[in-house]
């Protein structure tokens, strides 16, 4: 998006410490961690629309462990310590919000109950013990189930089987968010489209349509759009839409969360009932990239046909709400936390490939903790792009 000139009513100017341009999960979680580090530093969270407007309202809120791949991929990619320095990382990150928000789970809609991997055939299913074989060596939670374990507990049909990750959560997302702005007492600014930013000698510039904003450090925590702010980011992080429908509700008959098709699809039922489903971007590859955010027909049809197919207890109800949203999918499918080359006073974090409910929370700590000097894990360095 962008403003015009028409629009551009800059009546003053506001001055703070450290500036944060995002007011999504990753940048609230940045502001967040900031505040605990020092109470006394002055902080702003400028966003362009509500808080999580972006990726984090957008989501399916489900709070899980790993990364874009099975635990078996990610040991084919990186080796077994790696793999596993990767899975703890994100272990830690639903440890922190238990830990800062655990005594207020209910207000966040905060359920741990695992999460499902289900497979349509016998060759995902193969994968998926072999991910379960692996994953147990690790001494990391895990059960095995079959088809009928699948439909007594999910109420899903026409799966072979699946695992669950028993230590997964969900959440919802923006009142997560919420929560965040509200317990570290940033100053947050929605409706505030940044234009540009300038670095100088005293410190940062940032430009939006209503304000000027001044302050000694700046943080880029828009996730697909860090393009949109700086051309450094144009081959490290890569806008991608996904598109997701909401039935009306019916009673609660599904034990947790679910992904399927080797993790292109997913659902849950919410704590009101309502059934929750997305994915499906693997039919239309070529319009699912960029910033538009509006539905396709061949992705909603698809999605529908597969509660028609695997979720009998919701194929006849209403759908009462369809959207996209635009994730910010890295170049190697991890995380990455970072300052601009030089001297800078700009840091950044991004790239969460559709797992920030699962990493963002700890992906801000560890940029706190790279601000103030303290080492963060080689796999989330953005120094790897060098």
């Amino acid at each position: 998006m962008s403003y015009s000139f028409w629009h551009t009513k800059r009546s003053e100017t506001k001055e703070y410490d450290i500036c944060v341009i995002g007011g999504g999960i990753s940048g609230c979680s940045t502001a967040y961690w900031l505040k605990k580090e020092d109470p006394s530093l002055k902080i702003a969270v400028i966003e362009k629309g509500e808080i999580a407007a972006g990726a984090t309202g957008r989501n399916a809120g489900f709070v899980t462990s790993g990364s874009v791949e099975h635990f078996n991929r990610l040991v084919t990619l990186h080796g077994k310590d790696k793999a596993y320095e990767i899975w703890k990382f994100s272990e830690d990150n639903l440890a922190l919000i238990k830990q800062e928000f655990g005594d207020q789970e209910a207000e966040i809609d905060f359920v741990q109950n695992g999460t499902f991997s289900l497979a349509s055939d016998n060759r995902e299913m193969g994968e998926l013990n072999e991910t379960a074989k692996l994953m147990s060596s690790f001494d990391i939670p895990v059960e095995v189930l079959n088809e009928g374990d699948i439909e007594k507990r999910l109420n899903a049909k026409n799966f072979v089987g699946g695992i669950k990750y028993e230590t997964d959560a969900e959440v919802n997302p923006v009142k997560l968010t919420q929560k965040m702005v509200d317990s570290s007492g940033v100053d947050f600014f929605p409706h505030h489209e940044v234009d540009s930013y300038e670095e100088g000698a005293d410190g940062v510039t940032i430009f939006t349509q209503h304000t000027t904003f001044k302050c000694e450090m700046l943080v880029l925590a828009t996730n697909a759009y860090l393009p949109l702010l700086s051309s450094y980011f144009d081959d490290k992080i890569f806008a991608t839409k996904g598109q997701i429908l909401v039935t009306e509700p019916i009673e609660k008959c599904m034990e947790a969360p679910c992904y399927a098709h080797f993790v292109l699809d997913y659902f849950r039922q919410l704590p009101t009932g309502h059934l929750l489903i997305g994915g499906f971007r693997q039919l239309e590859k070529e319009t699912q990239v960029g910033y538009s955010d509006h539905t396709s027909q061949v992705i909603q049809d698809a999605l529908a046909d597969f509660i028609g197919k695997h979720l009998p207890k919701f194929k006849d109800l209403k759908i009462i709400n369809r959207w996209g949203g635009i994730m910010g999918f890295s170049s190697d499918g991890q995380v990455f936390v970072g300052s601009m080359p030089g001297n800078s006073r700009v840091f950044f974090l991004g790239g969460f490939t559709a797992h920030g409910i699962g990493l963002a929370f700890h992906t801000g700590k560890a940029l706190v903790d790279l601000i103030y000097g303290r080492p963060v894990p080689d796999f989330i360095s953005a120094r790897r792009f060098n």
